[in-house]
């Protein structure tokens, strides 16, 4: 495990040109010696109070395979009311809220976040949480959220933004390695039910000493349908939109099995751009794995964990180096109890009308199927 140096946050280095995130109690992140910081992206296990056989197995093994220095949590952590689990002990019922009764879906909600946090626990890794769509849709308030993360020794979320709807925002630094200055900077932010206006002050308000910066959030912004292009229903990785047919651009690398249309700059965007941030990380799609860049920012989809639905399943890991302000990140694989690096091979070039023919009927039956997969894991 590469070495995290605890540095003890005193009110002078609170009140210095730098701002932290996390209070004076907490351990702060640090790059290591050789001036690398790994981030682990966990998304979407949309569990309750019977977990999902193999979770726990999946989260120590992505632990195992990537080693990170932070691990990030992009929402969903529970599912709120749902029939059709096969993947857990209450067979074909699946769900935190009992309605009527809130006392008792929090204590589902508590369970629930006790077995997914436990193999991190156990790890000594500290991590955060971006809130997301099923977390409010259990009906716990975002107040016993922020409490449910406080029982846990290394869980970082709190709540920094100030805005009216009280969405948890936060942002970690992480220092260098040879001194406590921050280098880098994480923002885990709560697009669950939105990213409102007050959010978006809040961020651009905030001062992070203009550091570069990752964003996670649990729902992918609009921009990232610019890593996708128009084509042709016949083309490799079609996928059909109505009367369009789209596909991720040759130089983004991946799988996708949903698109959001190219053409938008989202106001939040530009805020990034304005911030120094490199890299924005989403979850929410569960069956798209895919990395590309637009206009200078990496953006990334990751693969969730929920097995109660079909897969693919999958983790990201993100590297960031204090010397540059570039990014690496691999997507891992899950299948048959290991993880893989997910490799891309370019799109298939079709030399005549026949091959183009037999590939659109090949594609028209694979979408098809996949959808069929997907219903029937309920």
């Amino acid at each position: 495990m590469k070495k995290i140096v605890s540095v003890l946050l005193s009110v002078c280095l609170l009140c210095s040109c730098f701002v932290f995130g996390v209070s004076a109690e907490d351990d702060a992140l640090r790059f290591g010696d050789d001036g690398k910081f790994t981030v682990l992206q966990i998304t979407d296990p949309q569990d309750d109070a019977y977990p999902a056989h193999g979770l726990k197995e999946f989260i120590e093994k992505a632990i195992e395979e990537t080693d990170p220095d932070f691990i990030v949590i992009t929402g969903d952590i529970v599912e709120d009311s749902r029939a059709g689990d096969i993947s857990d002990d209450k067979i074909f019922q699946e769900g935190v809220t009992v309605d009527g009764d809130y006392a008792a879906t929090l204590a589902n909600t508590q369970k629930a976040c006790e077995d997914f946090f436990a193999p991190i626990e156990a790890s000594g890794i500290p991590y955060a949480v971006s809130q997301g769509n099923n977390d409010y849709n259990s009906d716990v308030t975002n107040e016993d959220w922020l409490k449910i993360y406080s029982s846990f020794p290394n869980n970082m979320t709190v709540d920094m933004s100030d805005d009216a709807e009280g969405k948890i925002d936060c942002y970690i630094p992480v220092l260098s390695s040879d001194s406590d200055e921050p280098a880098f900077g994480l923002w885990m932010l709560d697009n669950g039910r939105s990213f409102t206006e007050s959010q978006l002050e809040w961020f651009t308000a905030y001062d992070n000493g203009n550091v570069p910066s990752l964003v996670f959030e649990h729902v992918p912004v609009d921009d990232i349908g610019n890593l996708y292009e128009e084509c042709n229903i016949w083309d490799e990785g079609a996928i059909i939109d109505g009367t369009s047919t789209y596909r991720l651009k040759a130089d983004v690398s991946g799988h996708a099995e949903g698109i959001v249309k190219p053409g938008t700059t989202t106001e939040e965007f530009t805020a990034w751009k304005n911030k120094g941030v490199v890299g924005a990380f989403f979850g929410h799609w569960h069956t798209s794995g895919f990395t590309g860049v637009w206009d200078g920012i990496t953006l990334g989809m990751t693969y969730g964990c929920q097995f109660s639905k079909a897969g693919p399943y999958g983790v990201r890991a993100i590297t960031i180096d204090e010397n540059s302000s570039t990014v690496e990140t691999e997507l891992y694989v899950y299948e048959n109890g290991e993880f893989t690096v997910q490799t891309n091979e370019p799109y298939a070039e079709y030399d005549n009308a026949f091959e183009q023919t037999m590939a659109s009927v090949v594609n028209f039956f694979k979408n098809l199927f996949t959808a069929l997969v997907y219903l029937l894991k309920f």
